[in-house]
């Protein structure tokens, strides 16, 4: 069984696979007579002629070691999953190779962020760490097959 080291999130690492969902350094504008910033456009959601939609999934926790055997992709839109408690969680993603998953990479992801999956990417299920979660997920509902999902020869994620 392959074991995989678990990478910080930054948002150069994750750029092949999507956006990282964080406050940027400073904020494009203060609105709300100067009491909000507002991170503006911190990705775009992909739709190919979908409708964006909103929706919360609730997911239980895995711990680490974990072993990943499954791995999907929505080829017809973006994905974005933003925690809505505290605590840290995984994102595995692969690239594509030739219409099959390649090598994944996982990500710790910390309390607070989220990432934005571009269409097409390969990932893996939400796993938040230790405690059951909430996550904020946006992505897109229409005509067309957006669900591919695989098995793979699991792969062990730690730290």
């Amino acid at each position: 069984m392959t074991q995989i080291r678990i990478e910080p999130l930054t948002a150069d690492a994750f750029a092949p696979f999507g956006d990282v969902l964080a406050p940027k350094p400073a904020p494009d504008r203060m609105i709300n007579a100067g009491r909000c910033e507002r991170h503006h456009a911190l990705a775009t959601v992909e739709r190919h002629g979908g409708e964006a939609i909103i929706s919360i999934f609730r997911s239980d926790p895995v711990s680490l070691p974990y072993e990943c055997a499954l791995l999907e992709r929505h080829p017809l839109g973006s994905q974005a999953f933003m925690p809505m408690g505290q605590g840290a969680w995984l994102s595995v993603v692969a690239p594509d190779v030739d219409g099959r998953p390649g090598t994944p990479r996982g990500f710790l992801v910390p309390s607070g962020v989220g990432v934005n999956l571009r269409a097409g990417v390969w990932h893996g299920v939400l796993t938040p760490l230790d405690n059951a979660a909430d996550f904020l997920v946006v992505d897109r509902e229409g005509d067309g097959v957006n669900l591919q999902e695989v098995t793979i020869p699991p792969v062990v994620f730690d730290r």
